[in-house]
């Protein structure tokens, strides 16, 4: 695992999660820092995980974003 903590499922419901989250991959440890978006996909820096479209997809594996893990700081 990486360096960061982990800090649990955050069970699909993105209206939990703070503007400035970051998530990780289960599959493959891709880390979505919304700090700086998601270029893969045209997605610009400052973008919130909860404001990704619902189709959106990890940029190394494809997993779909409930299968994202909350990561503590």
């Amino acid at each position: 695992m990486n360096a960061s903590f982990f800090g649990g499922a955050y069970s699909g419901d993105c209206g939990t999660l703070p503007a400035d989250a970051r998530l990780e991959c289960k599959i493959c440890w891709h880390v979505y820092d919304p700090a700086d978006g998601d270029p893969e996909s045209q997605t610009p820096p400052g973008t919130a995980f909860a404001d990704l479209p619902a189709h959106w997809t990890c940029p190394q594996c494809d997993s779909p974003k409930q299968g994202f893990l909350l990561l503590a700081e």
